[in-house]
Formats: C-alpha cells, sequence, structure tokens
C-alpha cells in the first residue's frame, strides 16, 4: 500500500510523493534508512512498483511524481528547468525528513539525483544512476524526439490499442517489447475522445530541452556519496561512457544488466534488483 503525502516544490509547485508501507527492521536511529526513487521524462511515480516491495521491506521509501508527471501538478507557463526538478527532489527530501538518503533515478531522475547529490552531499548517501547518459545529445536528438511524440497515434480507441502501439508497432522498437507497452500504457488516461497520455507534450519537451544540449561531467565529478552507474546492455547508455562515468565519481562502482534496455526495471526487475539491492545494503549498512 502507497500513502500520498503533499510537498510543496518550487515555486510552490505541488507535488505527490507515494510512501510505501514501513518495514518490519528499523535502523538503530530508531528509523528506517531512506530511498527515494525519481522516474524519467515522461514516466511517473507507480513505475517503481516492482522494486517498491522489496525496498519496503527494509527502508523507508518514497517514490515521488516529478512535475508535470503523474498526480504533480502541471502548471500552466510553469518551470521545467533542471533546477526546479533538482529544487523540487530537495524539498521533498527535507519535507518528508528522509535524509540522508540513497536517490534511485532512472533516465532523467538519474540525472537529478546526481545533481542534487553534488549539491546537497548533506542529503544524499547514495546515487542509482540508471541507463542516463552525462554527455550531451545536441539539437539533433532533440529533433528525433520531437519529431517521436508527435508520430504518436492519437487519441488511441483503448488503453490495449496503446500498449500493442509502444510494444509493437512504434518505429522506434527494434523488436517486440511488452515491458515497453506496459510502461506507457500506464501514463495513459482516459479522456473524451479515446486515450492520451497525462502529461502536456510541450512541458516535457521543455523539461528535455532543459539538459539535452548540455554535458554534465561536472556535476558528476561533484557526487562524493558511493555511485552505482547501472545500464541495460540495449539502453541509451553505451559501456564505454559508462565506464567514463564510473571513472570521473570520486566513488563510481559499474553494472550492467543483460538482456535490457532503457526501461531496465521494468523489463527485468530480478536482474536489477540483484545488482541494486547489494549496492544499497553496502551504502545503508557501511
Amino acid at each position: 500500500m502507497a500513502r500520498r503525502i503533499d510537498v510543496t516544490g518550487a515555486d510552490g509547485v505541488r507535488l505527490a510523493a507515494w510512501e510505501f508501507a514501513r518495514p518490519s527492521e528499523e535502523s538503530e536511529e530508531g528509523r528506517a534508512p531512506g530511498v527515494l526513487l525519481l522516474h524519467g521524462l515522461l514516466g511517473r511515480a507507480s513505475q517503481w512498483a516492482d522494486a517498491t516491495g522489496w525496498l519496503a521491506e527494509r527502508h523507508r521509501t518514497v517514490a515521488l511524481d516529478q512535475r508535470g508527471h503523474g498526480a504533480s501538478e502541471k502548471p500552466d507557463g510553469g518551470r521545467f528547468t533542471r533546477e526546479a526538478y533538482i529544487t523540487d527532489a530537495e524539498a521533498a527530501l527535507e519535507q518528508l525528513g528522509l535524509g540522508p538518503a540513497v536517490l534511485v533515478g532512472h533516465g532523467m531522475g538519474a540525472l537529478t539525483a546526481w545533481q542534487l547529490a553534488g549539491r546537497r552531499p548533506d542529503l544524499v548517501r547514495g546515487v542509482v544512476v540508471s541507463d542516463m547518459r552525462a554527455s550531451a545529445l545536441g539539437v539533433a536528438a532533440q529533433r528525433e524526439w520531437v519529431d517521436w511524440l508527435n508520430a504518436w497515434p492519437l487519441p488511441f480507441p483503448t488503453l490495449e490499442a496503446a500498449r500493442v502501439w509502444f510494444a509493437e508497432q512504434d518505429p522506434w522498437v527494434e523488436r517486440p517489447n511488452a515491458a515497453r507497452g506496459a510502461f506507457y500504457a500506464e501514463i495513459m488516461t482516459r479522456a473524451g475522445d479515446g486515450w492520451r497520455p497525462e502529461f502536456v507534450k510541450e512541458q516535457m519537451l521543455a523539461s528535455r530541452e532543459a539538459w539535452v544540449h548540455e554535458a554534465h561531467w561536472e556535476d558528476l565529478s561533484r557526487v562524493s556519496c558511493p555511485t552505482l552507474v547501472l545500464r541495460g546492455l540495449d539502453g541509451v547508455l553505451g559501456r564505454a561512457e559508462a565506464q567514463e562515468m564510473v571513472r570521473v565519481l570520486p566513488r563510481g562502482t559499474y553494472a550492467e544488466v543483460r538482456d535490457a534496455g532503457h526501461l531496465m526495471h521494468r523489463e527485468r526487475p530480478d536482474a536489477w534488483r540483484a545488482v541494486v539491492e547489494p549496492f544499497l545494503e553496502g551504502v545503508l549498512t557501511g
């Protein structure tokens, strides 16, 4: 079971944080060590469902719907900058009394995690970077993303039609991927004419625009806590870049999940757990 707690982020934006069942074992300080889960661009907190079950057994586990996503506010004219996302995560840690916590981030959420860790080492004791690049992607990559979002055949007549399109028919899919279909179906909501994404497309493009043109190596080098750089072998983060990220990090560790892509925590949840859980235990009990 998850309990919703509203958090006030940057510019007063209301953010939905979801705290999962408290663990039976608590730390010596009287409370379990904290874990904050940060989804990627277009995602939502509920997409960590496979991980929250085992995490909540021993850790105080919170998943955040970031601004513009899930049940959090999607303010017209709001800021969707790196600063806003980082400040939101910082506010969640402070208002929930979660820190110092381990930040587990996927994609854009991983970037937020390591940027916050470099800024507020007092709030972060460890970081899991799940398939996020530190290098700049550039104008062409952003243009491809615009074209991809514009290619979605909206509205979908049924939720099942959305699931099938993202799993099998999307031109970006190299081979059928049921986990991908489920991932994107989860961000659809019923509208008057069918099923549409719950986010505002322009807000998502602005969010990506805020980081896609810049490299983030310097931010990475400021992270003093233990950091796990994790990639799926078919994901967006290549092995050479991942290993360079580990070299740049003062306390970096590298791991892979085989037979998985960008959505490795959904595609191979057991394999993802097998590499993340020992890292967490080492950080939180060391």
